[in-house]
């Protein structure tokens, strides 16, 4: 079998900048459970991203003070400092200074920008996402994660389903996509007990 950069020798997908992570059906972890992490960063340094399937009960609003009118739902972008606040979008022209993560995806920017946008109403939910905390892992670890299958590496979704794929249905239409097995793990219950 010949590797290459993508994948390793079991034909998985590797992990880097851009993929998703998508949590295997019976991950214990309430954190992570059924959960599709998008990753902003993976390098020698560790891995760090955002969970994008998971809607917290927290508007932009109700925690960013000065912001009126602007009732978007907050993700939980993971259990690490869940009191910083983070976007994802799909607008370099309007906001600058982000990061490319993928293809025509940047994390963060001008954050003075982006309220500016919103109190002109010019941000689209379908364009932009905000996180409280993040997802992240130190050297080694998510790979460690990957080989104990906690994990499943996807080569990612295109952005516009990333940001109006139903939340509920993402984490089944990233396993879909992969085809093969994990199309039938996308089906396994939620409780197997219950099957």
């Amino acid at each position: 079998m010949i590797m290459n950069e993508y994948f390793d020798y079991k034909n998985n997908v590797l992990p880097q900048k851009g993929r998703l992570l998508i949590s295997e059906p019976y991950l214990l972890d309430p954190n992570f459970e059924r959960t599709v992490i998008l990753l902003c960063e993976h390098n020698e340094e560790g891995s760090f991203g955002f969970v994008i399937n998971k809607p917290s009960s927290l508007k932009f609003e109700e925690v960013v003070e000065g912001v009126s009118g602007f009732n978007e739902n907050l993700y939980v972008g993971g259990p690490v400092q869940q009191d910083t606040l983070h976007f994802i979008h799909c607008e370099p022209e309007l906001v600058e200074g982000g990061i490319e993560i993928d293809k025509g995806l940047f994390w963060g920017g001008d954050f003075e920008k982006i309220l500016t946008l919103i109190d002109i109403k010019k941000v689209d939910s379908e364009r932009f996402r905000f996180f409280i905390g993040y997802s992240g892992w130190s050297p080694g670890q998510l790979e460690k994660e990957i080989e104990e299958n906690s994990w499943i590496v996807s080569p990612g979704l295109k952005a516009d389903l990333l940001f109006t794929a139903n939340s509920d249905d993402l984490w089944k239409l990233a396993l879909n996509q992969l085809g093969g097995r994990f199309k039938i793990y996308s089906n396994y219950p939620v409780n197997p007990r219950l099957n």
